[in-house]
């Protein structure tokens, strides 16, 4: 694919979320459009926005559940670049809704980086002993693409269907809680909607995180100290609503995360 196709996909990946109004997919422009090739339309709205300052303070990898593969005709996950106005922070966990289009929220746990992580042969004793802190964490997804028609090119193209996340306040050392064996109950305005737990992101959310660092040897891009890594959703994304409140209960004594969309 030339680079010319590449920047004008990414331009309208880019107008979508500058107008505030979703996009056909570009697998209707493009259909012959490879994953590799959606990787490198995201690296170029990754460039243009690095360009117009912003900074990149992460990752997120999505199409962590064998469920979610399925449904796209997949086999690996994909990824997403995060950066630093993507964070809603735990003293004012409010989204206004003209900041999204159509979100989803998610319960995830999050790594906090101490070390680099360069794949291609990255272990997950590699990302423990890497990672400072696992945190729990909520993400709200969302797509440029209408009513979320995507293929898997499509959802890598759009940063992974990225939108905002929050951390909580509490932090844990890899070896203080059980990543694996850890649940969350999701509800939605006080009300249950689904649980699940670590083992659902492909048995263990370490495993996601170095599948991701050894995915990004492919762009010559390692994982930096300090990054924030969103490791999958621990259940099916909720589509929210403006005036929705969300609380992710995480067991082990991990806490909660809570956030809500401003009408």
């Amino acid at each position: 694919m030339t680079n010319a196709k590449i920047s004008q996909l990414a331009a309208q990946l880019a107008k979508a979320s500058v107008d505030h109004e979703s996009t056909q997919p570009v697998t209707s422009v493009e259909p012959d459009l490879t994953v590799e090739e959606a990787y490198h339309v995201q690296l170029a709205n990754v460039q243009a926005q690095l360009d117009q300052g912003q900074v990149i303070v992460g990752k997120k990898i999505g199409l962590t559940s064998k469920a979610m593969q399925e449904s796209l005709g997949v086999d690996e996950p994909d990824y997403g670049h995060l950066f630093d106005n993507m964070e809603v922070t735990s003293a004012n966990p409010v989204i206004p809704f003209d900041k999204v289009l159509q979100p989803r929220v998610e319960g995830e746990l999050a790594f906090i980086l101490k070390e680099d992580l360069a794949g291609p042969d990255v272990t997950t004793a590699d990302v423990l002993k890497a990672t400072e802190f696992i945190v729990p964490a909520i993400e709200i997804v969302d797509s440029r693409i209408k009513d979320w028609k995507i293929s898997l090119a499509d959802t890598v193209a759009d940063n992974g269907s990225s939108a905002f996340y929050i951390l909580s306040d509490k932090r844990f050392k890899p070896e203080e809680i059980d990543r694996i064996g850890v649940t969350m109950k999701l509800y939605k305005n006080g009300e249950f909607v689904n649980e699940g737990n670590g083992a659902a992101v492909l048995g263990d959310p370490a495993y996601c995180v170095a599948w991701l660092a050894n995915k990004l040897a492919q762009f010559d891009i390692q994982l930096k100290g300090g990054e924030v890594i969103l490791s999958g959703a621990l259940s099916a994304a909720i589509a929210a609503n403006p005036g929705d409140a969300f609380t992710c209960e995480f067991s082990e004594g991990l806490g909660e995360v809570a956030i809500r969309f401003e009408a």
